[in-house]
């Protein structure tokens, strides 16, 4: 089965579909690092089905570099990856490119199409913060470009995640026209609330599933079962074989300090004989936030309470403004989940404080990938900031996984 990923992002969707069996035709990606994220993994994929796995280490080991990597691909895998913003001017253009990768598939039609567009637009937190609650925002309305995908190729299903605020964006009127359009489209929807902590991610994270079926199919939803599948796996579980950073250290290549344990091998994180840990990096920190970071910490292990920015000592105080934000700071839970990862990681790591007193420190791009459950072998391509913003927009694939999985049972219900 063959299907599109729109805003695919870092490939959070693409990489839980692919593992379900399903064959990814296209990303379309605007941000031209995330797009490059995406190439970097096509490689991986085809390295990995050709036995030449070692070419992929050696770009992760800096022996070689990325346009030495890309030469070992066929042009139609990497093309496979288009780079575009989806607007009125160039869904066309995005239109014929996903054509001629028709022409050159086994399958030449769109079996099933993914993605949600940036939901900044649809976030309470993002409303909030805005004079205009975001109603001018251009990204409101992407929901449109993605339906006119679904008129084109008209897929037998299709996937359409998001926010809770999607849910409250201009009154419920976003969610109602998303309704309604889709109905005259020939398709009946079903909305979902999961959360991806739920199916064994280590990390609270809800989000909507919008699942849409063509009615002339005459195939029936089957419930998403949320029974949970969390095996008491806690983050100390999840980083237990990473070697230890200082603020604005970096530890990669063959560093890791133990075999994976029971937590990682069950999340697929280390596959067996990987041996190469990228992105254990973590950012530098000033003086101040060094020592906000050990009083966080301390006080939550202490008291196992998170400390207020109106509680900080007066000197650590650099905001006058002690009545609102006041959870500026988060320590993580060495002993539980984490809270939502977003992209806002890319900024500053203060609401991602690791719990570790003798690192005092925000977490590395690789812990906050493995919160978001991505495998050690997945590269996030250009800077530290890049590769932040890219794992705080992702769907975790894990959660992906899950979500293919139903849609397989759906289709496979009924012999095409």
């Amino acid at each position: 089965m063959q299907c599109i990923d729109l805003f695919a992002g870092a490939g959070g969707l693409s990489e839980g579909f692919k593992r379900a069996g399903f064959n990814i035709l296209a990303h379309i990606e605007m941000n031209p690092s995330a797009a490059l994220t995406l190439k970097t993994r096509e490689a991986y994929y085809y390295l990995r089905e050709h036995h030449q796995l070692y070419k992929y280490k050696k770009y992760l080991l800096g022996e070689i570099d990325r346009e030495t990597l890309y030469s070992f691909i066929p042009n139609k895998i990497l093309d496979k990856v288009i780079c575009e913003c989806i607007s009125d001017n160039t869904i066309e253009d995005i239109f014929n490119k996903i054509n001629n990768l028709l022409k050159n598939a086994d399958n030449n039609q769109v079996d099933l199409i993914i993605g949600g567009p940036p939901c900044q637009a649809y976030s309470t937190a993002g409303r909030g913060r805005l004079p205009d609650k975001m109603k001018n925002d251009a990204r409101n309305y992407l929901y449109i470009q993605y339906i006119k995908f679904l008129e084109k190729y008209r897929p037998k299903m299709f996937i359409f995640e998001n926010v809770l605020g999607i849910f409250s964006a201009q009154n419920g009127k976003i969610l109602e026209d998303i309704n309604y359009r889709i109905d005259r489209l020939g398709y009946t929807m079903d909305v979902s609330i999961v959360d991806a902590s739920d199916i064994g991610v280590l990390q609270k994270r809800k989000r909507v599933i919008i699942r849409g079926i063509r009615k002339d199919l005459n195939l029936n939803m089957i419930e998403l079962n949320f029974q949970s599948k969390r095996k008491n796996f806690v983050l100390k579980d999840l980083w237990e074989d990473l070697p230890l950073l200082n603020a604005g250290e970096s530890k990669n290549g063959k560093v890791y300090i133990k075999k994976p344990n029971k937590c990682i091998k069950s999340l697929h994180l280390r596959e067996f004989g990987w041996d190469i840990l990228t992105w254990h990096n973590s950012r530098p920190n000033n003086e101040q936030d060094l020592k906000i970071y050990k009083i966080c910490v301390q006080t939550w292990n202490d008291k196992r309470k998170k400390l207020k920015y109106n509680e900080l000592p007066l000197e650590l105080r650099t905001h006058k403004n002690c009545k609102t934000y006041l959870d500026r700071f988060n320590v993580l839970d060495y002993e539980g989940i984490a809270h939502t990862m977003v992209a806002h990681i890319a900024k500053d790591g203060h609401y991602y404080i690791h719990p570790d007193l003798k690192q005092n420190r925000s977490i590395s791009v690789r812990e906050a990938a493995r919160i978001q459950s991505f495998p050690d072998n997945y590269y996030f391509e250009n800077s530290r900031t890049a590769a932040f913003t890219q794992i705080g927009n992702a769907v975790p694939p894990i959660l992906a996984e899950f979500i293919a999985n139903n849609i397989k049972e759906i289709l496979e219900r009924r012999q095409f």
